[in-house]
């Protein structure tokens, strides 16, 4: 029997028939007090990359009664092969969704969400925001034996993305004589959609406003050149029938079309009210390529810094820059931001090129006190890591936001909005929710993916 597709299947029926299903979040939202003026901006891959799309929808359509039973199951030792496969599915979810909860940011930009390639298909969005973190959760971690349960957590309002990734190109982009998915896609995926991004929000998202930059040629920024071979003698990497060192990586015909996002740029105003009218914050979403896997050039390299140089470009109003509306030129100068992503790049250590992400930490526009100054957020739990040698050497211990060691996550303010305090939810060992992304009984590791995400929740305050 296929548990998973059983109990999604029973989940819609449960959900039609008691008349409580995702209507009654998306219809009733919750929504923020009006003369709030704290709101939190949170950042998190989720590591939610499945095999398929349909595999997380119908992960996100289990009830939290039918979580329980397979819960129980857990605890007594008498799951199913096939039952256990989707209960440690489970236990990462709900331990993402207790990190979500046990810090309650008010927006939240969410990656590696997977969807059906054009953000259209919100099912899985939607149970998430039911069957999780509207549900109470275990702050000490779903498989801890001892409670403490979390407050629900209600978005009241929701996006999805389309993606590069996964999307089919016609060219050989990994010049290996045929065109297919994975290596010809113009974002590295299985299927379009996989390792996408999505956004929640407690504040109404102007949608009629968002721009996004799916479809901006790489070949459009300036300074931007087709990547050339460059390594040329290596052993285990021999160069293409036909090519020879320096040679120009893609067609000319596939560079006039290779997109500059490996998944997408976004630019979604959300409209905070204030006592002093309202306030229009612009959230500029990606998450760019990882500057590792070059094999003969140094092409994700080369694409991780032009995609985060391009928001450095934008917040300066750039005039090259063209939308997928065809609407041209960056932010305005005096609009406020928060560029918010995991963007595979730490401004002090790692593989890739690190003028980009410095030049974007450290711009004329940016809250440099959020980026490099007191308020860099930061977490007692990546010290340890680093104190114990289970994360590599880093610049900043206490800013790293990976268990591969470094800082790729990244909530970067505009310098007119106050922060006032920031974080990263990593607990160290004596803190409540170390289980949350620690305990070897699950999967294979007992950690990162297995048990929540190898990336942490990184949030900043800010007072409007």
């Amino acid at each position: 029997m296929n548990f998973l597709k059983t109990a999604a299947a029973a989940a819609i029926s449960i959900a039609l028939l008691s008349g409580c299903n995702d209507e009654t979040i998306i219809n009733n939202p919750v929504e923020p007090t009006p003369d709030s003026t704290h709101v939190r901006f949170g950042t998190y891959n989720l590591s939610f990359d499945r095999s398929s799309f349909e595999q997380l929808a119908a992960e996100m359509a289990l009830t939290a009664p039918e979580q329980n039973e397979l819960m129980e199951k857990w605890f007594d030792e008498t799951l199913t092969e096939d039952e256990l496969k989707v209960v440690e599915k489970v236990i990462q979810i709900r331990n993402v969704a207790a990190i979500i909860q046990t810090e309650r940011p008010a927006v939240l930009m969410m990656g590696e969400f997977n969807n059906d390639g054009m953000g259209e298909n919100q099912d899985a969005i939607k149970g998430f925001r039911l069957n999780y973190l509207a549900v109470p959760q275990n702050g000490l971690g779903t498989t801890s034996a001892e409670k403490k349960m979390l407050e629900p957590i209600q978005f009241a309002y929701s996006e999805n993305f389309s993606t590069n990734t996964g999307l089919l190109s016609e060219f050989d982009l990994d010049r290996n004589g045929t065109v297919a998915l994975p290596g010809d896609a113009w974002g590295f995926g299985f299927y379009h959609g996989q390792y996408a991004f999505g956004l929640l929000s407690q504040y109404p998202i102007d949608t009629d406003n968002i721009r996004t930059f799916q479809t901006f040629k790489w070949k459009d920024m300036p300074g931007e050149t087709n990547p050339t071979i460059t390594n040329c003698d290596d052993e285990k990497y021999s160069i293409p029938q036909g090519m020879k060192c320096g040679d120009e990586w893609y067609t000319a015909e596939a560079w006039a079309e290779k997109p500059l996002s490996s998944k997408n740029h976004v630019d979604a105003p959300i409209l905070i009210p204030t006592a002093d009218g309202e306030k229009v914050v612009h959230l500029l979403l990606s998450h760019p390529t990882p500057p590792v896997f070059d094999t003969l050039t140094q092409n994700n390299k080369l694409l991780n810094r032009a995609e985060i140089q391009f928001w450095s470009d934008y917040v300066s109003n750039a005039d090259y820059i063209y939308d997928d509306a065809g609407v041209e030129g960056g932010l305005g100068l005096d609009a406020s931001f928060v560029v918010m992503g995991d963007l595979n790049a730490d401004p002090e250590n790692g593989d890739g090129f690190l003028d980009s992400i410095k030049n974007l930490i450290n711009h004329e526009r940016v809250n440099v006190l959020a980026t490099d100054g007191v308020y860099a957020p930061n977490s007692l739990g990546s010290t340890e890591c680093y104190a114990l040698g289970t994360c590599k050497e880093n610049t900043y211990p206490d800013r790293v936001t990976s268990t591969f060691g470094l800082r790729v996550d990244h909530a970067i303010p505009s310098n007119d909005l106050n922060i006032i305090d920031s974080g990263v939810f990593w607990p160290a060992s004596f803190e409540d929710g170390y289980m949350l992304m620690n305990d070897e009984r699950v999967g294979k590791w007992g950690n990162g993916k297995d048990i929540s995400s190898d990336h942490r929740l990184v949030w900043i305050e800010v007072e409007l």
